[in-house]
This record gives C-alpha cells, sequence and structure tokens, in this order.
C-alpha cells in the first residue's frame, strides 16, 4: 500500500491544465491532422485531383475557389496524395466545432466559424452541469474511445461539471457518435424524448455530421440530424479529444479558449 501511495505522489498532477490562460496549449502530435488547407495560387487550371480523390466528396471546387465540407471530411490525405503540385496541407488547429451545419463549409482561407455559447436561459441552466447520454450509433468505437478519453484522470471533464450518465432521463442532453444506422434510427429517437425539456445534442464525428465513409448509403442517415435537431456539430474522424473538450467549453461560454497561438508538438 505504502509504495502505491509513493508512486502516486511522484506521478504528480496528471490532468492537463487546459484552458487556464496561465498554462501553455497541450502539444498536438505530429500525425495530427486538422482542417485541410489549399494553397490555390499554384493549383493548376482545371486540376481536379484533390476533389475526384475524396471519398466522401467533402471538396468542392469552382474556378480558383476550393471549400471543403469539415462534415463530410474525414481528414484522411487522400487529397493530399492525389495533388501534383502538393498544394494541400493540414492545419494543427483543433478548433473545429461550430453550431450550424451550414459553418461546416469553408472555402479556401476562410477563417471558421466556431461554436458560441448557448443562450443565457440555457446557459444558466447547464453552464455549471451538463448531464449528457452518450449514444453509439453504429459507430466504429473511435469516437466513442475518445469521447471516453475525456473522462480519464489527464482531462477529467467532469472538473467543467460535463458528465456522461446511463439513463437519458438524468440527462441534460445527447451527445452522439456513428452514422445512426437504420437499426438505430428508433433508438435514437427514443432517447431524444426521454430527455426532459429543454435539451441540447451533440453531434461528434463525420459519421454523425454527415455520414461518414458511409454517406448515402442506404443503412445509415446522412447525420444525426436526420433524425433529431443538432445543436452543436464536432467534426473529425475521430475528433481528438481537445476538438471535442473545446467545442464542449463553447458551447457552455467558458472563457480563455482564444487566447494563444496553436502550434504543433516541437514547434
Amino acid at each position: 500500500m505504502i509504495n502505491a501511495l509513493i508512486a502516486r505522489l511522484k506521478q504528480g498532477y496528471g490532468t492537463v491544465d487546459y484552458p487556464s490562460a496561465k498554462a501553455a496549449l497541450p502539444a498536438m502530435p505530429d500525425r495530427f491532422r486538422g482542417r485541410p488547407l489549399f494553397d490555390t495560387t499554384r493549383c493548376g487550371d482545371g486540376c481536379r485531383h484533390c476533389a475526384d480523390a475524396c471519398p466522401t466528396e467533402a471538396i468542392a471546387i469552382k474556378g480558383k475557389n476550393i471549400s471543403v465540407d469539415l462534415g463530410r471530411c474525414l481528414f484522411c490525405t487522400d487529397c493530399m496524395d492525389a495533388c501534383p503540385e502538393k498544394s494541400v496541407s493540414h492545419s494543427a488547429d483543433y478548433r473545429l466545432a461550430v453550431r450550424d451545419a451550414s459553418d461546416l463549409v469553408v472555402r479556401d482561407e476562410q477563417e471558421l466559424k466556431l461554436a458560441t455559447e448557448l443562450d443565457r436561459q440555457l446557459r444558466r441552466l447547464f453552464g455549471r452541469s451538463l448531464h449528457l447520454r452518450h449514444v453509439s450509433a453504429g459507430g466504429c468505437n473511435g469516437c466513442e474511445s475518445d469521447v471516453n478519453v475525456l473522462g480519464t484522470i489527464g482531462w477529467d471533464m467532469s472538473r467543467f461539471g460535463i458528465s456522461l450518465v446511463a439513463s437519458p432521463r438524468h440527462a441534460d442532453g445527447l451527445l452522439i457518435t456513428g452514422p445512426v444506422t437504420q437499426n438505430m434510427r428508433q433508438a435514437l429517437r427514443i432517447a431524444y424524448d426521454a430527455v426532459p425539456d429543454p435539451k441540447i445534442v451533440i453531434a461528434v464525428g463525420a459519421c454523425a455530421l454527415s455520414g461518414g465513409p458511409y454517406i448515402n448509403h442506404a443503412e445509415v442517415s446522412n447525420g444525426a440530424d436526420d433524425v433529431v435537431p443538432v445543436d452543436l456539430y464536432i467534426p473529425g474522424c475521430p475528433p481528438h479529444p481537445l476538438t471535442i473538450l473545446d467545442g464542449l467549453l463553447r458551447l457552455l461560454g467558458t472563457k480563455n479558449l482564444d487566447d494563444r497561438q496553436v502550434t504543433k508538438r516541437g514547434g
């Protein structure tokens, strides 16, 4: 027992100090891929290699203008690999959550309209205590795993008053992952109806936003908002835990989320 206590003391404080303004932002790993960026000055006339390579048709090209639907984007490297001019890269910025689905479509270097906080009444109700029922609606366990990470000592989202609960009747809203398969549509709707009003819905990951790699497949919905109304969209395949936490805190109106520069590990 004493050895266990000594080992725990040596470990020190294990929770990331985020979003404290006095602490550095967590360093993103080199393998992290955020929003796709396009250097259109290097693009050839009529070139469509990136758009043709995209498995979910997330990239749209009109003349020299390139737009990306982050709800459809799988954050893979197919567009990068296909580009002969090497004009495609990925941002290291983890901040991707938005409130409106239309804000997921961004053009060239257009600034992403990040999520805004809940209205005053909902913030008063949920700002210090937000209980969410997690519904995995046919997911691959990628997004589910990163949601679960937020409950570990490294992230400890409960310190912000955010917790996952077992019953929708004890929840303030739903957190949805997965493409909402046909077999889960009714279950999701039942869970939504069981949450007392007022309630919120958070969609996490490309599958919950658009159907992900299964988009337009007969056995899935093209996003959770095809079944229930969604208040927060968090892109990624899967989203980094910091991307999810950032979106949740923006929804609750937490401060100190935008005052530091985002860098890669070692940057």
